[in-house]
């Protein structure tokens, strides 16, 4: 079993335009305050991230990440990751992904990767 599936991570769809992962939250993935833990959103998006830079065969590794958390998500909340491609260039590509509850952004997770030949 991998990670993602661990975690219950779904892909909805991986495209040249679009990547979209969504996970329902449940018991096991909150925190002690009861909402969801920020390890598991970022899981979620970290999942949309590889599946958007390693999308056409070629490997690519995280240079660096970052993570916003907006609103406090809760048991039983549905998560969609959405990607965006900001830059593709030959050697590194960055990357935006929103959190989304319904049409609601919860966090934003931008990244940049390096694809060596």
């Amino acid at each position: 079993m991998s990670y993602a599936e661990f975690l219950g991570l779904a892909i909805i769809s991986v495209t040249a335009g679009k990547v979209e992962v969504q996970a329902k939250v449940e018991k096991h993935h909150l925190n002690l305050h009861g909402s969801a833990h920020g390890g598991f959103l970022y899981s979620l998006a970290d999942e949309a991230f590889a599946l958007a830079s390693n999308r056409n065969g070629q490997a690519a590794v995280a240079l660096s990440v970052h993570m916003e958390y907006f609103k406090a998500v809760r048991e039983g909340d549905v998560i969609r990751a959405l990607v965006s491609e900001d830059h593709l260039g030959r050697r590194t590509a960055s990357y935006r992904i929103e959190l989304l509850r319904g049409e609601e952004r919860v966090a934003l997770f931008q990244g940049m990767v390096y694809k060596p030949v």
